[in-house]
């Protein structure tokens, strides 16, 4: 097989990528810059924007899957940079799929394409898309995730993935914006409600891509499709926080504010960024309030039926991994 993982510098996709080359798969990269680590592993890079049609066309030729994991995440920006990345990036992916006769599609989507602002316990595929959203991220994972779902058929089978906050070694976005907020002393508990929410550790989320691209066949009941993919253990939020915290040697986050002051704070802040143009995040937006005093967290009943698929690091393993990696990088 050979495979084309755009994306594939990143979090997740370089575990993806990882675990690809061990089973023995021919793989191509594609992304903006150069990565060490992959050379060093032999994999091909192709490099260039998601946006730019030729250079995608350029990078699937000759493969028979394409991972899709690369996006704009995030919190702050334009929209058209989100819609530029998700969206147009996205509708140049299934083009390109459809350009070189590539079967197989297997897409990195996103929990937030069902959050609405309110607790999701449990939750299953069955929820829908909300009405409206407070951040550009996941409206535009929504119409990619549309895109990727209505292109399923004979020539080509589509499976969306929708992983849960994932970590572990080498995560460059979740454990090191915690870190860095508790060690400026911005981080704040939002209430006191419990929250539970479901993570899912890097490599089992890699493995659930695995999973899904063995299984994903035109006639097979995975095909057009989403799934939720996590740990499977559920963990008050700010629990969760703290665990990390403590890998990274650091104190648990014990200041609080209620969620209508954070909410509030959100809604000023995104005032005054988007007002004054202003560089970088802002420290807290309306998005950022709703989901850090909400519970979410979501059945995979769905993933372990079609997908085979079973957790295969726990959170204490992850974390005691984690740990590890922490101290190896000096962050402790």
């Amino acid at each position: 097989m050979k495979a084309l993982v755009t994306g594939g510098g990143g979090f997740l996709g370089g575990a993806i990528v990882r675990m690809l080359h061990q089973q023995g798969a021919d793989v191509r990269s594609f992304s903006r810059g150069n990565y060490p680590e992959l050379a060093a592993l032999g994999v091909e890079q192709a490099h260039g924007d998601l946006a730019d049609y030729q250079a995608l066309q350029r990078a699937a030729q000759g493969c028979d899957i394409v991972f899709h994991v690369a996006a704009k995440a995030g919190i702050w920006g334009s929209y058209d940079e989100f819609y530029q990345a998700n969206v147009i990036g996205t509708e140049n992916v299934l083009a390109a799929c459809r350009h070189h006769s590539i079967a197989k599609l297997v897409y990195t989507g996103s929990p937030s394409v069902v959050f609405d602002g309110n607790d999701v316990e449990g939750g299953n595929e069955s929820l829908p898309y909300p009405a409206r959203f407070e951040a550009h991220y996941p409206r535009t994972k929504v119409l990619a995730e549309q895109l990727v779902l209505a292109a399923n058929g004979p020539e080509l089978a589509t499976v969306s993935l929708r992983p849960h906050l994932i970590w572990g070694p080498g995560d460059n976005h979740l454990v090191p914006r915690i870190i860095a907020r508790a060690r400026s002393g911005r981080l704040r508990r939002i209430g006191h409600r419990p929250c539970p929410v479901d993570t899912v550790y890097v490599d089992n989320a890699a493995h659930a891509h695995l999973l899904a691209a063995q299984r994903l066949a035109p006639t097979s009941p995975v095909a057009g499709k989403a799934y939720f993919i996590s740990n499977g253990e559920p963990l008050p939020l700010w629990e969760m926080v703290n665990r990390i915290l403590a890998a990274a040697g650091l104190p648990p986050v014990t200041a609080t504010i209620s969620p209508a002051a954070a909410y509030a704070v959100g809604t000023i802040c995104e005032g005054i960024w988007s007002l004054f143009r202003l560089a970088g995040e802002p420290p807290m937006t309306r998005f950022v309030a709703r989901e850090l005093s909400t519970s979410h967290w979501f059945d995979i009943s769905a993933a372990r039926r079609d997908l085979g698929y079973e957790p295969a690091i726990s959170i204490d393993e992850g974390l005691r991994r984690l740990r590890a990696w922490l101290a190896e990088a000096g962050a402790r």
